[in-house]
Order: C-alpha cells, then structure tokens, then sequence
C-alpha cells in the first residue's frame, strides 16, 4: 500500500467517524425538537408540520446533513469495506445521548438487541461482494436499466406505495417497521442515486463534465424526491416511537436493504465463495435476532406504560390500615387534574 493509499484511508476513517457522531446526534435534536413542536401544535406522527418551526428540528436537520456529506466524502477516500460497517457507531451515540438527553431508559434486553445488530450488519457488510464502481453516468444508467435491478425498483416502489397508502394509517402508530420500511426501501434507491450523482461531480470535476446528460439530472430528481420521502417518514417515527429503539432498527433495515439493492444492480454476488455466503446468512440471522429482541423491549415498555397502578383508599377514615382495599385503576382511567 502506498503512502498516499494510507493518508486516503486515514481521511475516510476519521470522516466516517465524524459522519456517525454528527447523525447519532441528529437524532436526538431532531427528537428534541419534535416533543417541543408537539406541545404548541399537531405531532408529527399524526401528520402535523409544527416541527418545521422548531429551531431545534433544524439543528437536527443540519446536524444530519453534515454526518451524510462527511459519510459521502468518505467513500471518495475509503473503500466501503472500511466505511459502512462505521455507521452502527451512530447507533451508539443515539443510545447515550437518548439515556441522558431524553432521559429514554434502553433495557438490558435492549443492549442486547442493539449489540446483535451491530455485530450482524458488520458481519454482512465486511463479508458483502465487491462491486465495481462505474466510470460514468451512462455506465451507472445501463446498470439501472437492466431487467434485474427494474424488477427490484417495481418491486420496492409497489411496496412503499403499499405501506403507505394500506398499512401507515392502520399501523402507523402502533409498528415502528411501517415508517422504517418506508424510509429503507426507499433509502436503498437513494444510495443508487446519489452514488450516481458522486460519480458526476468526481468526473466533472476531473474535466469530463456530466452536466450534459440528463441521467444525470434524472438521477438528482430521484435523489431529491427519495431523501423527501425518507424525512417525513422518519420523523414520523422518531416522533412515535423510542429513538434508542428507532435508530437501530433503521440502521439494520437500511444497511441490509442497500447492500441488496447494490448486489443486485452491480451483479457482485456471483463472485462470493462459500465462506462469504455463509458469513452472510450468519449475519442476517443475528440482525434478525436482534430486531426481534428490540420488538419484545419495545412491547414490555409498552406494557410497563400501561400496567395498572395501585392505590390505596379507605371505606371509612375511622378504619385502620387493615380495612384499606387495594384499587386498580387503568393508566387511562385516571381522572385529570
């Protein structure tokens, strides 16, 4: 390796840390800035827009657009290997800043589930297939437009239009997997998206200009209409359900839905050995694992919020503690004050 390989790989690794800590703290304002949102107008998971007022929202929002271009200029410089399987360092940051900013408790049961889908989305992404990066815009247009990846785009976008149309206003409230399906099937295409993107500037700006091209600005359309998408819906689940539980869970579902996706596009499986493929199906059985672990943390804290509460009342005040009966009210029962 050259001297000039190990400076690239040093700068990839810090801007990938870097593009972790900034999007694990986007999280978190984002959330903060949801709740305050929520207390002067409609919530966000009920389809209110109160948030876009909320400064708080938008440091979010800043914060998180300055993780995806560090994430994005650090694949110019490290190879994905290296790159992606950082990410679940966002993971982390979410989960200690929640604990002490939002004061959202994650379970033992809960570390456990996180832990598990770290390890099985490194374990796929180090033991994914290579794929080929492509030298132009046109050459990124004639992989998207083979019948492999077309079926895959039909296939992903029937989907979302099914989560979104069927299942979000039945669900929505109550199956974080509804808004998170959207935003990682539809995150998948982004990648593709923006990879094309990258490779316009790189090249345009080496003096081979893709301005001319209109896959190019199609691609920017995509990309612009497909990170809408993945916000709204985002927002709608952090502002729903636990963000300790919501940042894994995506973290998993986008990472394994984009190696996919890109496997698919670029034909790389073809060339994995039996050990790879193995490692792999390894991996998304302890990501599998480890979302089912959330899902039950999910549902005791649930149950926790809306288990019965006990008080005590007395039948007469001359009686003593003995005659007091044990009365059951329901969280929702309780009178306001």
């Amino acid at each position: 390796m050259t001297e000039m390989g190990v400076s690239d790989n040093c700068k990839g690794l810090i801007l990938a840390m870097s593009s972790s800590a900034f999007i694990g703290s986007s999280f978190i304002l984002k959330k903060k800035g949801l709740k305050r949102a929520a207390a002067r107008g409609t919530r966000a998971g009920v389809g209110g827009y109160t948030y876009l007022l909320e400064p708080l929202w938008w440091a979010g929002m800043v914060t998180m657009i300055i993780g995806e271009i560090a994430n994005f200029v650090a694949y110019i410089y490290a190879p994905a290997v290296l790159v992606t399987p950082l990410g679940a360092l966002s993971i982390i940051v979410s989960a200690v800043l929640s604990h002490f900013l939002l004061k959202e408790r994650l379970p033992k049961m809960g570390v456990m589930g996180c832990v598990s889908c770290i390890v099985g989305s490194i374990v796929i992404v180090i033991h994914a297939p290579q794929e080929q990066t492509p030298s132009s815009v046109q050459e990124i247009w004639d992989l998207a437009t083979q019948p492999a990846f077309l079926i895959y785009v039909m296939a992903t976008v029937s989907v979302v239009l099914v989560l979104i149309i069927h299942f979000e206003p039945r669900y929505g409230q109550n199956n974080m997997l509804v808004y998170l399906g959207i935003c990682s099937l539809v995150g998948s295409l982004t990648v593709v998206s923006i990879k094309a993107i990258g490779i316009a500037i790189k090249l345009t700006l080496d003096g081979i200009s893709q301005v001319a091209y209109p896959q190019t600005w199609f691609f920017l359309s995509v990309a612009t209409i497909c990170v809408i998408t993945q916000l709204n819906y985002l927002n709608r689940a952090l502002d729903t359900f636990n963000a300790t539980i919501v940042s894994p869970v995506y973290y998993v579902m986008f990472t394994t839905l984009t190696i996919i996706a890109s496997a698919i596009m670029f034909k790389d499986w073809s060339g994995q050995d039996v050990s790879s493929i193995t490692s792999e199906i390894c991996g998304f059985i302890t990501v599998l694992s480890g979302t089912i672990i959330l899902h039950m943390t999910r549902e005791q804290e649930d149950s926790n919020m809306q288990k019965t509460s006990r008080w005590f009342t007395r039948e007469d005040s001359m009686k003593g503690v003995e005659d007091e009966h044990l009365i059951f009210i329901h969280d929702s029962d309780y009178p306001e004050r």
